[in-house]
């Protein structure tokens, strides 16, 4: 519990740090002080990005290891699907970082 805790604020202070560290006096006056939204926006779908990958390139990993101990003559069979099927896992979090450099950039 006492771990969890800590990830916990150490998150929320992580998601805040860039909204202080990008505050402009003369930008916050322009826009309403709605800069830092932009910034936790990118943050949201970096990280949601990130976690998706993270749980889909595991349960790959792991399902074509299990395939490969139960018959490893199939080795050379699953070897292409798997590398696809990473590849394709990947381009999420590209699209995660594109959306959220777009955010960032107030495109």
């Amino acid at each position: 519990m006492r771990n969890f805790v800590k990830v916990l604020f150490l998150s929320l202070v992580g998601a805040a740090l860039p909204g202080i560290a990008m505050a402009q006096e003369a930008a916050a006056a322009a826009d309403g002080g709605a800069s830092w939204g932009y910034a936790l926006g990118a943050g949201i779908a970096i990280g949601f990005a990130a976690l998706g990958c993270g749980i889909g390139q595991g349960l790959t990993a792991g399902n074509t290891t299990a395939g490969i101990a139960r018959n490893p003559g199939a080795a050379g069979a699953m070897n292409t699907p798997f590398i696809l099927g990473m590849v394709l896992i990947e381009s999420i979090a590209i699209y995660g970082l594109l959306i959220g450099l777009l955010l960032v950039f107030k495109f």
